[in-house]
């Protein structure tokens, strides 16, 4: 029998409607987890921010074990009303411009340091 492999945050596609994310495996389709706001309402925008997945629903902001789903930290941003969010961290990204970018930023660094030695 063989023992089942541990989930990471690379075997996962996480979609957001209706106050839920459902985190996917990118492999069969299949739900890993589900997790619904208790707060707010309507589409919640999600950030994948290295090691946790950054929810934003209606005002309301929350933060999530993005393997698990389990909540791990909430932000209620009282007085800063509600609205359709942007979320930017550095560790985060919608894309994989970002990604490329400090590669492309990382090996223009090594072929310098080994040209000026």
């Amino acid at each position: 029998m063989t023992k089942p492999q541990k989930i990471t945050i690379q075997d996962l596609v996480y979609v957001g409607f209706n106050r839920r994310v459902i985190a996917l495996d990118r492999y069969t389709g299949e739900t890993v987890w589900d997790w619904k706001s208790p707060k707010g309402s309507g589409f919640p925008a999600i950030l994948l921010d290295g090691d946790r997945l950054i929810v934003s629903v209606q005002g309301y902001m929350f933060c999530l074990e993005p393997t698990t789903g389990s909540l791990v930290w909430e932000n209620e941003l009282k007085g800063f009303g509600t609205g359709i969010p942007c979320i930017a961290s550095l560790h985060g990204s919608t894309s994989g411009a970002h990604m490329a970018q400090t590669s492309a930023d990382a090996a223009a660094a090594a072929a310098a340091s080994h040209g000026a030695g």
